[in-house]
């Protein structure tokens, strides 16, 4: 299981998206920290910060961008995904700096790309959910997923594979065309218990679990 970072360098991570996400909006300059634990500035994973609204106990996505594969470092990944989230994804308005006290801050730090060879037919088997997070290429397209998302969608594999396949603008059966470069990872996550709250590190296959168990009870009723 990919585990690189401890919780107390994972609030870091997450504490340092939410101040240069601040200075940012307060000053537009990008504040880059001076002291952070040596391992973030040694190691180089890819990073995605999502920003998402907390509204009575639900959470609506502000934003979210990042870098499926590392660049220069996992804090730059962190600092620059963080204000590529607050005011560069194209299907939301900047963040505004009054929002703050109402968002949480989400860092996910991802494993490598693992593209898959084996036959297509076998991907819902190979994908695990609360697990896995999807990337698909196929010519000038490409999307990803993280793996959170079929998580909180309660999607099956199969979905998973479909929608992957949709965000890269592609017919949702494309992973079954072995032209499709398919590939998968993993991701270490750490999110605010609420805004500016404590940050703890989820457990996807927990919350995945309790996804299915309130499925089946719904569906018993």
């Amino acid at each position: 299981m990919f585990r690189p970072y401890s919780l107390e360098e994972g609030t870091y991570l997450v504490k340092t998206a939410r101040r240069v996400v601040e200075t940012y909006l307060k000053t537009g300059t990008i504040e880059i920290p001076s002291d952070p634990p040596p391992k973030l500035l040694s190691d180089n994973y890819g990073v995605f910060t999502t920003i998402e609204t907390a509204k009575g106990g639900k959470y609506e996505l502000r934003g979210c961008i990042g870098y499926p594969e590392g660049y220069k470092n996992t804090l730059y990944a962190t600092v620059y995904s963080a204000i590529g989230a607050c005011c560069q994804d194209p299907r939301f308005p900047a963040l505004r700096v009054e929002e703050l006290q109402q968002v949480i801050f989400e860092v996910s730090v991802l494993s490598p790309l693992t593209q898959l060879t084996e036959d297509p037919r076998r991907y819902p088997e190979i994908v695990k959910i609360g697990r896995h997070g999807l990337v698909v290429r196929r010519g000038p397209y490409a999307g990803l997923l993280l793996p959170q998302v079929p998580v909180e969608e309660c999607w099956s594999s199969e979905e998973f594979l479909m929608h992957v396949c949709i965000k890269a603008w592609l017919p949702g059966d494309c992973w079954l065309d072995r032209r499709t470069k398919l590939y998968i990872y993993e991701a270490q996550i750490f999110r605010e218990t609420s805004p500016m709250g404590e940050v703890y590190e989820r457990d996807l296959v927990t919350e995945y679990a309790r996804c299915n168990l309130k499925t089946q009870e719904e569906n018993a009723q």
